[in-house]
């Protein structure tokens, strides 16, 4: 089992804290600072499968997951400013995570590959990362999904708008699939995802909080998708290889957070070739 201790993080406004999780017996290479998915609604820094946190820290790999604010209480600008500033912290602060500095990857699952992608491509770091893993993103390249509803959410039983009245009314950076997850289908299925994400003109959504805009990433990329996903079109993984030329790793099956299920056999492949991809662009 890994170990696994919690810090607090001060000057976000709200109560943060990053898990970090690590292997006393292995010689750490680098840090890995993850973000969670769960389409900026609802979702939380605890929900990595055990066998990727086995296998990457017995690797060398310290896993340390943050917090971040979520929508609709918080929106786009925000968010990005709050996940910014936990990279930032992890640079400034290495002592903190590790007993010695250590380079560092980003990686992100879904909303939380969004998140990464996002705030490596406009960021101004003063280290930048080795790469970025990014486990089903996006980067809203392509037209349309995320402002229509979703054929397959719409295929659900149908959520009302009451189901924001879960939401407290403050920062939230906790969303139980119980309460939350309503919400996000919600969203989908009336195409008010990005109503409930961003405010303001959508000429400066395009420049940034796409990667319309960017023309080159700072570090590698490792891009993963399923071919039938039910959230993220291929579509947009397809834009994102276009763009970026990445690792990339495709798994043929129809699920959009395949990994969750820890005896896939998709997932076993996609754990292997990240550690190739964190091992060659490891310093």
């Amino acid at each position: 089992m890994p170990d696994i201790r919690t810090i607090s993080i001060t000057g976000s406004g709200y109560p943060k804290t990053a898990v970090i999780y690590s292997d006393w017996k292995s010689d750490p290479k680098a840090c890995i600072l993850y973000f969670h998915g769960g389409g900026l609604l609802y979702g939380n820094k605890s929900d990595l499968p055990a066998r990727h946190i086995e296998t990457l820290t017995k690797a060398g790999y310290v896993i340390i997951a943050y917090d971040y604010p979520l929508a609709p209480t918080a929106k786009l600008p925000q968010i990005l400013d709050d996940v910014r500033a936990s990279i930032q912290h992890y640079i400034d602060n290495p002592l903190c995570y590790y007993s010695r500095p250590l380079p560092y990857f980003l990686w992100g699952r879904s909303a939380g590959a969004y998140l990464c992608l996002i705030a490596a491509a406009y960021g101004s770091f003063s280290q930048n990362p080795l790469g970025i893993l990014s486990y089903y993103g996006y980067g809203f390249l392509c037209d349309h999904w995320f402002q229509t509803p979703s054929p397959y959410y719409m295929t659900l039983p149908k959520v009302d708008e009451s189901c924001l009245n879960a939401l407290s009314g403050g920062l939230e950076t906790t969303g139980d699939l119980m309460t939350h997850y309503s919400i996000y289908v919600y969203a989908r299925q009336t195409g008010k995802w990005f109503s409930l994400l961003y405010e303001g003109r959508e000429k400066f959504f395009y420049l940034d909080f796409t990667l319309r805009t960017c023309e080159k990433l700072p570090c590698p990329l490792f891009a993963v998708h399923a071919t039938n996903d039910t959230d993220v079109p291929f579509d947009e993984f397809r834009e994102l290889c276009s763009r970026f030329q990445p690792n990339t790793f495709i798994a043929a099956c129809d699920v959009h957070d395949f990994d969750r299920e820890e005896d896939n056999p998709f997932t076993f492949k996609l754990i292997q070739e990240t550690l190739d991809f964190l091992k060659k662009n490891t310093l």
